[in-house]
């Protein structure tokens, strides 16, 4: 997969892709990640990025142009159709573990990190495929946000996690939060491990862990539940 980053602040997606699972999905080449400063495709001495809105309002808009060229540089003057170009705004749709694995499908993605009150309208008309959000507030730029999709996404390409049954047995899968999980010691400080789990009774084991995480989704996110009996 390649993955394309337009953003005011191109500096903030160094050290994120330096660590950790995003390191490692791209050490193994199952993705490529390349923030592009949209300052770059501007061509004034100071290199302006935002104007006022038309008929007035508070704050700036990022201006239609440097998104513009920036696809054009991207695409050739046309977006490919395995392409998404998405634009991470509080408008947008709610991010969830069904559309991360719609998005691990792609070939390539392209992120626009809005900031101030947002773009001009036009290259969302022209460009944009989906609009997500991360959730009901609202942060300074759209730079955080392109990284929670960018993670929820690459973690589900194939060879990136350790252990593919990770991704089987985790929340939101079948609309359930994740079982309760322990490790060793059995017993610490008093408390200890549910005497099933030590059983070595697979079975009871399945049983246990089906229950806790309908009872944990019963009680935290009882909307999931809901969706099943859709």
């Amino acid at each position: 997969m390649k993955i394309d980053i337009l953003t005011l602040f191109p500096g903030m997606f160094d050290s994120w892709i330096s660590h950790s699972m995003i390191k490692r999905a791209i050490k193994k080449k199952r993705v490529t990640i390349r923030a592009h400063d949209l300052r770059d495709f501007t061509h004034d001495r100071h290199r302006t990025c935002d104007d006022k809105p038309f008929g007035g309002g508070p704050g700036m808009l990022l201006k239609p142009e440097p998104i513009f060229e920036a696809a054009d540089k991207l695409f050739k003057g046309k977006r490919p159709k395995n392409t998404r170009f998405i634009y991470v705004t509080p408008q947008g749709k709610r991010l969830d573990q069904t559309m991360a694995r719609k998005l691990a499908k792609s070939k390539h993605l392209i992120f626009l990190c809005g900031h101030y009150e947002g773009i001009d309208q036009r290259a969302i008309d022209r460009w944009v495929t989906d609009e997500i959000s991360i959730g009901d507030y609202i942060l300074t730029g759209g730079e955080l946000p392109a990284m929670v999709v960018v993670d929820s996404v690459v973690r589900l390409l194939k060879g990136v996690l350790g252990r593919e049954e990770s991704k089987t047995f985790e929340s939101f899968n079948q609309n359930l939060l994740e079982y309760p999980q322990y490790t060793r010691p059995a017993t610490y400080r008093g408390l200890k491990v549910p005497s099933v789990l030590l059983s070595g009774n697979h079975k009871k084991i399945d049983s246990w862990r089906q229950k806790e995480a309908y009872q944990r989704t019963l009680k935290r996110r009882p909307d999931l539940l809901r969706k099943n009996r859709i």
